[in-house]
């Protein structure tokens, strides 16, 4: 039991008690405001994930046929392409791509080729939000059996781009022979391009190319190629229709009795994933 004496000493240590537990109690809703470490606070103030360094993608289409820079490649006969890309936020880039083709087979007796697999890799550089570079490097192999003193199609090229918006300019360098024909070291393609949306997600597209070749039958090899089309994406999957035209001379790629740069009308639905 509390003496008479004690009791004053015994309410003043409990009024100092209740005075220090109400303050504190009036503090904490203003601590929790002022983004104190809280569970709750750092459940609403957690950034997002960084976007991964290494990104890939991968693609598929199926075409009436493959027209590459103007000639067509399975003479008129329809095409499955895929190929498979993986890019890295510094701007390297890498990827891998394939064909059915028929025209090395079509134009050489005894020639046996029904794939084109391409490689690649380069580097992208934004100079602004407009302007994007592009150097690199690019093989495009044929694999088969080839008669006894077949030049090969098989080609190394090296290649420079700019992109601006819907505008892209590239321009490709052999390092040696190129598509088979022998001695055309230095042969280049330019290639101007423009693709711009014109009306309900419709994407028109223009282009037209320059083939150079060097070597001893350079005139009845080099040519202009055009394209016209259209295409648009259907919740991923892409439609697209396109003609194409060339100027190139019959002395230089007539197979079977037909120009593979005649006028050609093709039609493609593909997907990237």
């Amino acid at each position: 039991m509390t003496s008479p004496k004690s009791f004053p000493l015994a309410l003043g240590r409990l009024l100092v008690l209740t005075a220090g537990a109400a303050a504190l109690l009036q503090a904490l809703p203003s601590m929790a405001a002022d983004g104190s470490d809280t569970p709750a606070t750092a459940a609403t103030t957690a950034t997002a994930a960084p976007a991964p360094a290494l990104t890939t993608s991968a693609n598929i289409g199926l075409y009436s046929q493959y027209v590459f820079r103007g000639l067509t490649q399975t003479n008129e006969r329809p095409a499955l392409q895929g190929g498979f890309d993986l890019s890295h936020e510094s701007g390297l880039y890498a990827g891998i791509w394939a064909s059915n083709i028929s025209w090395i087979s079509d134009a050489t007796p005894g020639a046996s080729a029904s794939l084109e697999a391409d490689i690649y890799g380069g580097f992208k550089y934004p100079f602004n939000d407009t302007l994007t570079g592009d150097v690199g490097f690019l093989h495009y192999a044929y694999p088969g059996s080839f008669p006894s003193g077949y030049t090969k199609a098989d080609t190394n090229e090296l290649y420079l781009g700019l992109d601006a918006k819907w505008i892209s300019l590239r321009y490709s360098y052999a390092l040696g022979n190129t598509f088979g024909s022998p001695d055309t070291r230095g042969s280049n393609y330019i290639d101007l391009s423009l693709t711009h949306e014109l009306f309900a997600g419709i994407n028109g597209v223009a282009h037209v190319g320059h083939q150079r070749y060097t070597g001893p039958n350079a005139s009845n090899l080099s040519y202009t190629d055009w394209k016209l089309g259209l295409n648009r994406d259907f919740s991923g999957y892409v439609l697209a229709a396109y003609y194409t035209g060339t100027n190139a001379k019959d002395a230089g790629y007539t197979v079977k009795g037909k120009n593979l740069g005649r006028d050609q009308l093709v039609l493609a639905v593909s997907r990237t994933f």
